[in-house]
């Protein structure tokens, strides 16, 4: 593949995992407008984002063995479309429960964007390569923290949160109309593989029988389910406990992503030293200590908003070393079934990240402790689950 060709494709591949975060972070300041627009309270709205998150985590189970059944290209047209379309549906709702509805579509649909591109980069580029390649498009991924909920509370306020859901259908069909006449199709049709239940059901059986998969895709997805509880708690605890505006709200997204982007490339010159696999150990124990920082300075009431920013902006600058390594670890072993493969770690992780929001809001506190608890768990959880498996695992097919 030449460098011209290449580099448009990482483009393509991150704006399509774009769409999932925007779907997430855009709405994100209106949740208020909405409740009164909607005539509910706002602990309502919040059920829209638990149905997108229970919809991403279904849909990618289902998405994952139609990419490896009819190639990349078509589930990806399929999907956005149906992601279209429930998005005008969201612009149009006139009720709460209808907008829960069709966030749920629109997670159906668009799962398949964040399943898509991890099959995609193990089908076009050497093991070995994997997880440069997932911090290049975390560059991308990583614009959408800072652009969606600034971009989305000066939407709101000038033309109201309806006009969220019509960009973001806007923005998919011009994804949509460059995967279509740019991309090439990395993975042909494949007629032997079965969409039968017990044979989607073996499939993915025999992903989880590797020991590096689930080592990596349990203790990668459970740290990745502390950025859910920030954003579950985030709305509340700057927003109502601190007086932060909407756009505060936005500048402060901007900056605490900053942190995850400028990690994401740093991991990049990282990895010319260290393999993936010594730097999500190092990460995760250095997520850890933050979390604790983080709950800690929440139960003895310690941290003013600027101490509290500080040390969020240090736990989730620790994803961008985390992910693209874990990701990466976890795909290593696999070629033929790598969007199964995708698919099941896509959805073990909204699944951790819709539990971990759950519980947030289930907490219902009038402090930061439910959302800091949670991400501070996380991370504990992460790295014991790390280090037990890592005592017993055999030798890594690691992307070094």
């Amino acid at each position: 593949m030449e460098k011209g060709q290449r580099l448009l494709v990482i483009l393509i591949l991150g704006l399509l995992s774009a769409i999932g975060p925007f779907s997430i972070d855009m709405y994100l300041p209106g949740f208020p407008a909405i409740a009164k627009d909607l005539s509910c309270p706002v602990d309502m709205v919040s059920y829209t984002l638990a149905s997108f998150f229970v919809g991403v985590c279904l849909g990618q189970l289902i998405s994952g063995p139609l990419l490896d059944r009819f190639g990349r290209k078509r589930p990806l047209y399929i999907g956005m479309g149906l992601y279209i379309l429930a998005s005008v549906g969201c612009a149009v709702s006139t009720s709460v429960e209808v907008l829960i509805v069709f966030r749920l579509f629109q997670a159906l649909g668009g799962c398949v964007t964040m399943v898509a591109p991890r099959a995609i980069i193990r089908d076009l580029f050497p093991v070995e390569e994997s997880a440069k390649i997932f911090s290049m498009m975390i560059l991308i991924l990583g614009v959408s923290p800072i652009l969606a909920p600034t971009a989305g509370s000066f939407l709101i306020e000038g033309f109201g949160w309806q006009s969220v859901f019509l960009v973001l259908g806007l923005i998919s069909l011009l994804v949509l109309l460059a995967v279509v006449f740019l991309m090439p199709e990395s993975k042909q049709p494949d007629p032997t593989f079965s969409l039968k239940a017990v044979d989607i059901l073996s499939s993915f059986k025999t992903v989880m029988k590797e020991r590096q998969f689930y080592m990596y895709t349990l203790s990668g997805s459970i740290a990745a389910a502390g950025l859910f509880a920030y954003l579950a708690g985030s709305p509340f605890v700057l927003l109502k406990l601190h007086g932060v505006s909407e756009k505060g709200y936005g500048i402060v997204f901007a900056i605490i992503a900053s942190g995850l982007i400028t990690a994401s490339q740093l991991n990049n010159f990282l990895l010319r030293k260290y393999t993936s696999v010594q730097i999500v150990k190092f990460t995760l124990i250095l997520q850890s200590i933050f979390g604790l920082c983080l709950f800690l300075g929440s139960l003895f009431d310690v941290l003013n908003l600027y101490g509290l920013i500080a040390l969020i902006f240090l736990f989730l600058s620790c994803q961008g070393f985390n992910f693209p390594n874990s990701a990466a670890l976890s795909m290593a072993p696999f070629e033929k079934e790598a969007g199964s493969a995708s698919a099941l770690m896509g959805s073990i992780q909204m699944g951790f990240g819709a539990a971990a929001a759950a519980i947030v809001g289930m907490l219902n506190a009038s402090t930061a402790l439910p959302m800091t608890g949670v991400m501070a768990v996380c991370s504990l959880w992460a790295l014991v689950i790390l280090l037990m498996a890592g005592k017993k695992n055999a030798r890594l097919k690691a992307a070094v």
